[in-house]
């Protein structure tokens, strides 16, 4: 999911991702679908997506049982983005596919490959925060699935009871819980999984700082796509990296750290054999997949910063579903869009998934009951402390940054040499933008 290319998902996605082009037929019902009946998305391996795009299908075909939906499974991270470009590019891409909002739409060149949805009428209800994520050159793009995403630390609450710990406001105190956390001896205090799949996770101590280094730094997106300012040469912006050493060089990490998948994560996570998870909160949705037991163990607060008076978490649009131009049927492949725009389609979602924080359709609520990770997250929504991660702010985002960050919290790169390479790094995505000052 960052933009961080969401992980993928555990238990049943292992499976699915074990056969990594594996489809997924789903019964539909409805218009004519294709030129053959059939609609194909692309989606990617990961649970909370997969369940979701299904849910949609399945509700979508309960009204239109002449149509087949088939969902393609591709990886996440860097894999899947680059499958995406090349089908995209060589004009093999399914009728439709779920992909990131914010800056990495606009690596896919969407002028080019894909719809305008800006006149149809079911955008209409499609939040204006939202489109603003899915828009380039003054044209809309894509559909949210899914709901407002928090990043910050995913922490079990049972160790939290047990050691008489409490949230931390100040990266000083998320260190001093972190060393109580080692002292017991029973769990490690930091998860990160750095495994061949889930490189992506190790980007959330640098992306999810961004509300603090706003904070510290109002106009940083501004300066930063003016190529004025740098992760390198602003302290609040170098903090991510910073902090992504420290929890290194403090042995705070759980020993399978370089090999540990996002699935071994939210396990350890779940159990207890690791304390705090730096993730976004849609990784609450694959907890409910695979482990719903866990549900009410499992707790958020956002990343802490320096100012114990302002502690706010960085936020993430969801990802989208996408038309691409070379789609057979276009028609039938708007009317599921805006099957996926409706309150129905909300439903359809929370039904099967849960939730994870507010819609961005309009009518669509959520529930009273919801899991404490999740209410604890709406609490900043409810007290107007959010921000945007910077992927919604400035198209730049450099492609090596899960690369980076695996180098930093591994301890084979200083936090200086890391924000100068990524500095580095946003360069070539910038020129091919045409961004001023680059």
């Amino acid at each position: 999911m960052f933009s961080i290319h969401r992980p993928p998902g555990p238990a049943r996605v292992a499976g699915a991702a074990a056969a990594a082009a594996a489809t997924l037929a789903l019964t539909a019902c409805g218009s004519s679908g294709g030129d053959d009946g059939t609609l194909t998305i692309l989606v990617d391996n990961t649970e909370a997506t997969v369940d979701s795009v299904q849910a949609l299908a399945d509700a979508y075909t309960a009204a239109n049982p002449d149509t087949e939906i088939d969902l393609e499974l591709r990886p996440g991270g860097s894999e899947g983005d680059n499958i995406v470009k090349t089908r995209l590019q060589t004009g093999d891409m399914p009728d439709l596919f779920f992909y990131n909002s914010g800056s990495l739409l606009q690596a896919l060149a969407p002028e080019q490959n894909l719809v305008d949805l800006s006149g149809e009428p079911f955008m209409d209800a499609v939040a204006e925060t939202f489109q603003e994520g899915v828009r380039s050159d003054d044209r809309v793009f894509g559909v949210p699935v899914g709901n407002a995403v928090g990043g910050g630390v995913l922490y079990n609450l049972p160790a939290y009871e047990d050691l008489g710990l409490e949230v931390p406001r100040t990266w000083d105190e998320f260190t001093a819980n972190n060393q109580a956390i080692l002292d017991a001896g029973d769990a490690a205090p930091v998860i990160q999984t750095y495994g061949p799949d889930s490189t992506w996770t190790s980007q959330l101590f640098v992306l999810a700082d961004n509300y603090n280094v706003l904070a510290a730094e109002p106009d940083f997106a501004e300066r930063y796509t003016a190529n004025e300012a740098h992760y390198a040469d602003t302290p609040a912006a170098m903090a991510g990296f910073e902090h992504l050493q420290e929890v290194n060089e403090a042995g705070f990490l759980n020993e399978d750290f370089a090999s540990a998948s996002y699935a071994d994560g939210l396990a350890a996570l779940a159990s207890g054999e690791g304390v705090h998870y730096p993730m976004l909160t849609n990784a609450i949705t694959e907890l409910r997949a695979t482990d719903p037991d866990a549900l009410d163990d499992i707790g958020f607060f956002a990343l802490p910063g320096e100012d114990p008076d302002d502690v706010g978490v960085t936020t993430w649009l969801p990802g989208a579903l996408y038309l691409p131009q070379t789609t057979d049927d276009q028609a039938a492949a708007e009317d599921f869009l805006a099957f996926a725009a409706s309150v129905e389609g909300c439903d359809a979602q929370t039904e099967a998934v849960g939730v994870t924080g507010p819609y961005f359709i309009d009518g669509c609520t959520i529930p009273e009951d919801v899991p404490p990770g999740v209410a604890q997250l709406q609490e900043y929504f409810d007290a107007g402390l959010t921000a945007p991660a910077l992927e919604f702010l400035s198209p730049v985002k450099g492609p090596a940054l899960e690369q980076i960050t695996v180098e930093v919290g591994s301890g084979i790169r200083s936090a200086e040499d890391a924000a100068a390479l990524y500095d580095e790094d946003v360069k070539k995505q910038a020129q091919q933008l045409g961004l001023e000052g680059w």
